[in-house]
């Protein structure tokens, strides 16, 4: 399985998305961000991953998505998936 981003779904006000966001800074993981409340196919993806809900934070590597993760859960699939988007 190849990716070609970490795509990072959030929407604004939402305090589970910003405490990912910021395990993610730290970590140096770069996200390409959709908020799901200002695009639609962007919320379209998230129920595809989160049992028909718009849970967020939500992000998706290739075909795996990973529903309120961990920083840690992210940079984990990220290693085991594509290892090319870590920092270098």
């Amino acid at each position: 399985m190849s990716a070609d981003a970490v795509h990072f779904y959030w929407r604004p006000g939402c305090p589970f998305c910003s405490m990912l966001r910021r395990g993610l800074d730290r970590r140096g993981l770069t996200t390409v961000d959709h908020d799901i409340w200002q695009d639609p196919s962007a919320a379209a993806v998230v129920r595809s991953f989160a049992s028909g809900n718009e849970t967020v934070p939500t992000v998706v590597v290739g075909d795996t998505g990973l529903v309120n993760p961990s920083a840690r859960e992210v940079a984990e699939l990220i290693e085991r998936t594509a290892p090319h988007l870590l920092p270098k």
